[in-house]
């Protein structure tokens, strides 16, 4: 067995934290600022192989779904990594997704068993009542309230291959799909971000992603967990405790979204000097950083952003911009580390260097599939291994790739295909916007026209006018949006990208997007 940085990772869950656990088990390994006490790698072993043994004891057979309804917390670390450590498929459920998708989620999951923290009892029996769900519930309050058979029991064998992790799509084209991951793809996206961003046993992750979404799960604590480093789990995103968190927990990295970096921008707080000194660098992924925002960002706080992109199919990362400023591309998400990136033609075939085509990638961090949708897994994966994410781009001779927008989100105006996020750009280059989409919405004379929704800050005066006004001068008339809807705040999915598909609902119309 290697645990060698410079590869993709050998082994299992199991393996890894039983290596943490015996050779730096006294190093702090998660941290949960204000909330509970921390752990240790050998801590996090030790109950991890306790709830795995009860669990088996439950008699519930290797690779069966077991699912977790936690918060970002010391308990819902410790059951993933438990459920992870028995050899059980691990199936976090999206607290923010609704009771129907909840229920859908433990449905199709199959889950046998499902932790269920006393605040979200509630909730689980709203998804029950909204799907079948045969799922025995083990109650999590002040820790785990364990039946009388839950009797620790020999762990099965487990193997790389085997099934870690079930994760559920935000549904944003339909019905959720359930993304499988193995343990080795599972660990490979945790390696991605360690080979990436050169993170080392000194670093410290500041988690604010919830760990039901992959960036929360692959990059801040499956990253660590390749990396001998540590985290901080906070339960939630919050802009007026942001810094301050990254102060308590002496973070030395974070890992956030566009929408997190645009309410960043637009609130009070700021790092003091010793915390900025002290953080190398943060991320955003889940979609498109604009340019102006990320140039902003850097210049008030002081803290270099790296852009990324992942996918919950690649376990997270699949790009990643250099951490040295000068290699960097603003606008690009980046090129491959860990796996390998190309732009595929519509006969799936690589085109050269500057040619638009769907974005696709293959290496260690691929799922195995999509969960008794093997319809889904076909088109998705190609027989040469290729993952279709869905996303249009183009790369340079660099290899850095230039993401153009996604294949069913393009506006078609007469004709002509406008990418939203050409139009999102030229909205965030107002001071005073805060969130900005625009999207498709049905036309008489063109077939499709161009509108768009925005949040400002509190505050603005700015009108309509203005802002189409922006858009006619960095777009031309033509791409501009013809409507421009003023909203609080933008409907997100659990990752924080935004979702456009609700937005002609919300504003009065039929969505184009089903």
């Amino acid at each position: 067995m290697r645990f060698d940085p410079a590869t993709p990772p050998e082994g299992t869950v199991r393996d890894w934290l039983d290596h943490r656990a015996e050779t730096t088990g006294a190093t702090v390994s998660h941290l949960f600022p204000g909330t509970a006490p921390s752990l240790t790698w050998a801590e996090v072993r030790d109950q991890a192989r306790d709830i795995a043994g009860r669990l088996t004891g439950l008699g519930i057979p290797k690779g069966a779904s077991v699912a977790v309804m936690l918060p970002n917390s010391r308990d819902g670390i410790l059951c993933l990594f438990g459920v992870l450590y028995g050899g059980f498929r691990t199936t976090v459920i999206n607290l923010a997704a609704g009771a129907e998708a909840i229920g859908y989620a433990l449905s199709h999951s199959e889950a046998s068993h499902v932790f269920v923290g006393a605040e979200q009892a509630a909730l689980f029996e709203s998804a029950s009542a909204a799907h079948q769900v045969g799922a025995r519930v083990i109650p999590v309050g002040t820790g785990i309230d364990w039946p009388a058979d839950a009797v620790p029991a020999p762990l099965c064998d487990l193997g790389a291959g085997d099934d870690a992790l079930l994760m559920y799509t935000s549904g944003t084209t339909g019905r959720p799909k359930g993304v499988v991951h193995s343990h080795a793809s599972l660990l490979a996206g945790g390696w991605t971000t360690t080979l990436a961003h050169e993170l080392t046993p000194a670093d410290r992750a500041l988690c604010v992603l919830p760990i039901c979404h992959i960036n929360g799960l692959c990059v801040t604590v499956m990253g660590p967990l390749v990396s001998g480093g540590s985290v901080a789990v906070c339960p939630r995103f919050s802009a007026r405790s942001f810094w301050a968190q990254c102060a308590e927990a002496e973070a030395t990295w974070f890992s956030i979204v566009p929408t997190i970096v645009s309410h960043l921008l637009h609130g009070d707080e700021r790092p003091d000097a010793e915390t900025r000194a002290r953080i190398r660098f943060g991320r955003s992924a889940s979609s498109a950083l604009a340019p102006d925002i990320h140039r902003a960002f850097e210049d008030r706080f002081g803290v270099s952003l790296v852009e990324t992109m992942g996918l919950t199919e690649t376990a997270a990362q699949i790009l990643s911009n250099p951490l040295d400023m000068a290699a960097r591309k603003i606008g690009s998400p980046g090129k491959a580390y860990g796996d390998e990136v190309a732009i595929l033609s519509r006969d799936l075939l690589p085109v050269p260097p500057g040619t638009e085509g769907e974005i696709a990638v293959r290496g260690p961090n691929v799922m195995r599939g999509y969960l008794k949708n093997e319809e889904a897994t076909r088109e998705a994966l190609t027989g040469e291994g290729w993952l279709r994410t869905g996303d249009l781009g183009r790369m340079d001779a660099d290899g850095y790739v230039f993401v153009t927008g996604r294949l069913k989100e393009l506006i078609i105006k007469g004709g002509e295909n406008i990418a939203p996020r050409e139009v999102d750009e030229a909205l965030y280059a107002h001071p005073d916007v805060v969130e900005a989409a625009a999207f498709a919405r049905p036309c008489a004379q063109y077939g499709e026209r161009v509108e768009a929704a925005v949040a400002l800050r509190k505050g603005s005066a700015a009108s309509e006018a203005d802002l189409i006004a922006l858009c006619h001068q960095r777009l031309g008339r033509f791409k501009s949006p013809d409507v421009v809807h003023f909203l609080e705040e933008l409907p997100k999915g659990p990752s924080g990208k935004i979702q456009r598909r609700l937005l002609v609902e919300m504003t009065g119309g039929v969505a184009k997007i089903a």
